[in-house]
């Protein structure tokens, strides 16, 4: 079978997970050392290591794109794909607009009043890879999220290539993006991070890269935040004999195709229906363009596993935690309530999973690798910073005063009760 199948058997799905979770868990030595020379190097020397290291790799040095470009690249875009990402960019904002989180106050007591200012990061830098992983999609799905929770300042790299994707500048236009600067590389992410020269540093870096770039960012978390470290695409889909095996079959190849390390993982609760599935998926792939890659990736990290009810299966989705998750069946919404670890998760047969890529509104940009079970999709909420504010009046406060004094000295904190006790030790002055 052109998809391997197995029979869960309370070990055989196992060895399935361990594999996946080996995948997930390799990493390159050789790279971090790589990336974190560059990175130190950066940081001591700014703008001039940033300037050798992009004449080294990409033959010139950074440079600011101009608005001018980016309307040039909107003007001469193709009608119908501009048309296609404005009306992905008006679905994004609509849905991010209805889950920004706001500031809010309450008041417990007379003197007593709690609450939270919600705003945006003030400086963010967006990672655009080049070459043949430009994807506008992904600036729209990057970008608008920010400029609706209120990023002050939204820059976008991207490696200067001879010929700067028109798509992608063109997204840029339409997301809104304040700068675009023209460096790539360990050394963009370094720029960002420590700030060199004409690139100011940011509070936070998203966006895709190859796995120097993701080293970068993992080893800048901490001076500043980022968003995740993203792994290999996945895409896993449930479904019963009810599922068209055309559909299903396509939509896991539409994961695969992606690179030789992508993940395509079908459970179902028929045989039969994993075997139609299994022809359909080849038949279809020897007819696209990316064979060679579906094919390395379906053998190497696809899978069917047939479980005898669907309920088991969704424990077992639970376990993977995918990037996207489809269920195909007869009552798609009575297994929601079971699947509590998922990027996306998308119900029937004509939610496939391009359409949350491209159209849908809500963010591709999604935990991979099973860090569904604790990080969640980039969003509005990524942007955002959090204070709590704390106001009390003196009536208010010494109806707590012992609490927090029995507290402090229980912590051995004598100068945090101390705070407290000397705002009553003497009468209190008459306000005026």
């Amino acid at each position: 079978m052109f998809l391997k199948t197995v029979l869960a058997d309370g070990d055989a799905e196992l060895r399935v997970l361990a594999e996946m979770q080996a995948r997930a868990a390799e990493t390159r030595g050789d790279i971090e050392v790589t990336v974190r020379a560059v990175m130190e190097d950066v940081r001591a020397r700014g703008l001039e290591a940033v300037n050798e290291y992009s004449l080294k790799f990409d033959k010139v040095k950074p440079y600011e794109i101009g608005r001018e470009v980016l309307d040039a690249a909107y003007e001469a875009c193709a009608p119908e794909l501009r048309a296609a990402l404005e009306k992905a960019a008006a679905n994004i904002r609509d849905y991010h607009e209805k889950m920004l989180v706001k500031t809010w106050e309450y008041r417990r007591a007379p003197g007593a009043v709690l609450g939270q200012t919600v705003r945006g990061l003030h400086r963010v830098g967006l990672y655009v890879p080049g070459g043949t992983a430009a994807y506008p999609s992904s600036v729209l799905m990057n970008a608008i999220p920010a400029k609706v929770a209120g990023v002050e300042e939204l820059i976008m790299v991207t490696p200067p290539t001879e010929n700067l994707s028109r798509e992608v500048l063109t997204a840029a236009k339409i997301a809104g993006i304040d700068r675009v600067i023209a460096v790539g590389g360990t050394q963009a992410i370094a720029a960002l991070t420590y700030g060199a020269g004409f690139i100011p540093r940011v509070d936070k870096i998203v966006g895709p890269g190859n796995a120097y770039v993701a080293t970068a960012k993992k080893l800048a978390f901490g001076t500043v935040d980022i968003d995740m470290i993203a792994g290999p695409s996945e895409v896993l889909v449930i479904c019963d004999h009810t599922a068209n095996p055309t559909y299903v079959a396509a939509d896991l190849l539409s994961q695969a195709e992606h690179d030789k390390l992508a993940s395509a993982v079908l459970l179902t609760d028929s045989m039969a229906q994993a075997q139609a599935i299994s022809c359909e998926m080849e038949r279809q792939a020897r007819e696209l363009p990316r064979w060679d890659i579906i094919k390395e990736s379906v053998a190497n990290f696809g899978c069917a596993v047939v479980f005898e009810e669907l309920e088991d299966a969704c424990a077992f989705a639970n376990l993977v935690a995918p990037e996207h998750l489809e269920v195909v069946t007869a009552a798609p919404r009575e297994l929601l309530p079971l699947l509590t670890n998922a990027g996306a998760i998308f119900l029937g047969q004509y939610a496939p999973e391009p359409l949350g890529d491209y159209m849908a509104g809500p963010c591709h940009v999604l935990p991979t690798s099973g860090t569904a079970r604790f990080f969640s999709p980039l969003s509005t909420d990524t942007f955002l910073k959090k204070t709590s504010v704390i106001e009390y009046s003196r009536d208010e406060l010494e109806k707590l005063s012992d609490d927090i004094i029995a507290l402090a000295q229980a912590e051995k904190l004598d100068a945090h009760a101390n705070s407290v006790r000397v705002r009553f030790a003497e009468p209190p002055k008459e306000e005026k």
